[in-house]
């Protein structure tokens, strides 16, 4: 038997997102079928369609995606029919970097998450007799229903049975991403000092997430006041306008030590270098901005090396789906990671919209919900 659905199929740049129906496979023994409630426009669905990576256009994105599961196959048994779920990426499970609970660095990330169908070459998703490329992070959840894995699919804890999905959704990706690269990837030490470089929404994770940590003090950076403004509320100590303000000259004053952190989501690699010249000892670039291909950076070798600095890639915020997404949902609870504060709902038949807003900075976290 097959589901069918309604899914947003993206077909580049020049198009605007179009709603089609297309039928989904029954889940396979390690798979799973959920009926979409929610789903986060991330920076990464806007690379895709950009062709920026490697998926092949048309495809259905979608990577943020939660819902409620329809179908589980036979050898599934996390979860059931009825469970409310969050998804985030795909990974393999038997590289070496899943095997010290390292997911995001799967060997078999671009298989399992890009190329619009599943590892062995067949199609999740089907438009009449032929398939379409989705199982985009493992999910495709810009539509009604999706098809995701084992691996990739959490579920909700019965302590947040009152959070609504579209609240649920958009911590799969980036918030993810942002908490986990100070909690886990970085794991910023109380009492020492962080910047943060873009206040977008893997940006303002990284702050809620930096305050959560006890880092102090805890400075923003970005060219958007109203972000800015955002980020004191959500914890951080002082904010910078990198437009009207010297930001290497006002962190020294702040912090005529060094940092100990600095976390750039720019990708822009003069800004990268720069964080590099203001660590202290011992202290941690990581990166996740998403920089040009052709994009180099520069360090001085006696400050790398004589003060035993770090430049970290970060993907994923180095985390292990099932035990860090319920471990934010419970800072959530708590009032200690109020993301919800970045989120503005879009019907799904709006999607074209929520992107728009998306990258104009009107909104910080879109997110599209199905009926």
């Amino acid at each position: 038997m097959t589901t069918a659905a309604q899914a947003a199929i993206c077909y580049g740049n020049t198009k605007p997102f179009a709603i089609e129906p297309i039928t989904l496979d029954d889940p396979r023994a390690d798979e799973v079928l959920v009926r979409i409630g929610a789903c986060g426009v991330c920076h990464t669905d806007m690379a895709v369609r950009d062709e920026q990576l490697p998926t092949p256009l048309p495809a259905i994105l979608g990577h943020e995606g939660a819902g409620v599961v329809e179908k589980v196959g036979a050898d599934i048994t996390h979860v059931k029919p009825g469970d409310r779920v969050i998804m985030s990426f795909n990974s393999c499970g038997n590289c070496p970097s899943c095997g010290v609970d390292k997911p995001t660095y799967c060997y078999n990330f671009v298989p399992e998450n890009w190329l619009g169908t599943r590892p062995d070459g067949s199609h999740t998703a089907h438009q009449g007799d032929s398939g379409i490329n989705a199982n985009f992070f493992g999910q495709s959840s810009f539509a009604t229903y999706a098809i995701a894995h084992a691996r990739n699919v959490v579920k909700v804890p019965d302590s947040a049975a009152a959070v609504p999905l579209e609240t649920l959704a958009p911590l799969g990706c980036g918030l993810m991403t942002g908490a986990g690269a100070v909690l886990r990837s970085m794991a910023v030490r109380a009492g020492m000092p962080i910047a943060v470089f873009g206040t977008g929404a893997v940006g303002l994770a990284a702050v809620m997430a930096a305050k959560i940590a006890g880092a102090n003090p805890i400075i923003a950076i970005d060219i958007h006041d109203n972000r800015l403004a955002l980020a004191r509320e959500l914890g951080a100590t002082h904010t910078i306008n990198g437009r009207t303000q010297n930001a290497v000259d006002e962190i020294r004053a702040i912090c005529p030590q060094g940092l100990g952190y600095a976390f750039d989501t720019t990708g822009i690699n003069n800004l990268i270098e720069q964080a590099f010249s203001l660590l202290a000892p011992l202290g941690i670039v990581g990166i996740v901005g998403a920089s040009a291909p052709s994009d180099n950076l520069t360090f001085n070798e006696s400050s790398f090396m004589g003060g035993g600095k770090r430049v970290m890639g970060v993907l994923g915020g180095d985390s292990d789906l099932v035990t860090f997404l319920p471990e934010l949902i419970e800072h959530h609870l708590a009032g200690r990671f109020p993301h919800d504060r970045l989120i503005k709902t879009f019907p799904f038949q709006q999607i074209n919209e929520a992107f728009h807003a998306g990258e104009s900075g009107a909104v910080v976290k879109p997110v599209l919900t199905m009926a």
